[in-house]
């Protein structure tokens, strides 16, 4: 039994030494997909970013703010209101064979509690001096204070603009839809202007002409800004001529301004601040008349002081005093509180 036995463990080592013995398959793991980080684009200037796996250029900026305001009826029969504010904006930039094509995107939710309101900001497109969308027209830039009122209603159109630059100086004409203005009796919301503008920069010296005509109310406006390095601060002027009431100014049929805005230190500047007003309008919103014939005069006085607290956080604090001839005096103000972005 033992020889046998051991012949039959010697014929089954023999048989499994002349069998091919195959080793299991290795287990081979999957290569990772390349990683592409995000690359800085420069090309554009600080804050933007390539999209992965585009040329386009990205940048998210915005601020936040919170304000209180304070004058009469400021928030139904309330003296003062707190308001805040969330403004986020995305700006693409890529390069064509036509220049570089920008589409920008603006985000702005205001919450004045218990109302809280979203809104599409601005957005347009933007490629060889033309631009179409909804963005603020030249009409939205004025002094730096706070006190000075050097454009009427929403400055903020569905337009088609073509600006031609060529560095400091730029001219341009701009076809806009006029829905939140001025209208005369009769006359309905569907109307549209026509702005030309040019501005730039001569040395110290910057300026900026513009003339726009509410074609429904057949009226417009003139309106020149100009701002000059002066020791220690910047000196700024406007003055405004309107023919008529119309939607793009209707606050008075003239007006004149002046401010000097004094830089203290690299944390404080100090704005003070003084608007004229030839036959002025005491409330837009009761307006309804169609010339500024009978109207009486005013003049407004204000100051406004800025103050950085810290890299891309600003206070803000403002007041003024205006002294109508056909209404009672008013002295309003607000506080800010910004983290920009």
């Amino acid at each position: 039994m033992n020889i046998r036995m051991a012949l039959m463990t010697s014929a089954a080592a023999f048989a499994a030494a002349s069998t091919p013995v195959f080793a299991a398959d290795a287990i081979v793991a999957a290569e990772p997909e390349p990683v592409e980080y995000v690359r800085v684009c420069d090309a554009y200037g600080t804050g933007y970013f390539y999209i992965p796996g585009t040329e386009t250029c990205l940048k998210v900026s915005g601020y936040l703010r919170f304000e209180v305001y304070a004058g009469p009826d400021e928030k139904g029969t309330s003296d003062w209101n707190a308001r805040t504010r969330a403004h986020v904006q995305f700006t693409a930039k890529s390069d064509t064979e036509y220049g570089p094509l920008t589409g920008l995107i603006v985000i702005r939710n205001n919450g004045d509690n218990p109302e809280t309101t979203s809104i599409l900001d601005s957005a347009y497109i933007d490629i060889a001096g033309f631009r179409a969308g909804l963005f603020y027209s030249w009409w939205d830039d004025d002094l730096s204070g706070e006190s000075d009122v050097l454009s009427s209603f929403e400055t903020l159109h569905n337009s088609i603009r073509y600006q031609y630059e060529n560095g400091d100086f730029y001219a341009g004409v701009t076809v806009d839809e006029l829905e939140d203005g001025y209208y005369k009796p009769g006359e309905n919301p569907n109307n549209f202007g026509v702005g030309l503008g040019v501005g730039g920069k001569a040395g110290s010296i910057s300026y900026q002409v513009i003339g726009s005509y509410d074609t429904d109310n057949e009226d417009g406006a003139v309106r020149g800004m100009l701002f000059a390095d002066i020791g220690p601060g910047t000196l700024g002027l406007a003055a405004i001529y309107a023919s008529g009431p119309n939607s793009y100014y209707s606050q008075s049929e003239w007006t004149v301004a002046a401010e000097y805005a004094y830089k203290a230190n690299e944390k404080w500047t100090i704005t003070p601040e003084a608007q004229y007003f030839g036959n002025y309008v005491p409330d837009l919103g009761s307006f309804s008349g169609d010339s500024f014939d009978g109207l009486g005069d005013a003049w407004t006085v204000g100051i406004t002081i800025d103050y950085q607290i810290a890299d891309n956080l600003y206070a803000k604090a403002t007041a003024d005093y205006t002294d109508p001839d056909d209404a009672d005096e008013v002295t309003k103000g607000f506080f800010r509180l910004q983290r920009s972005f």
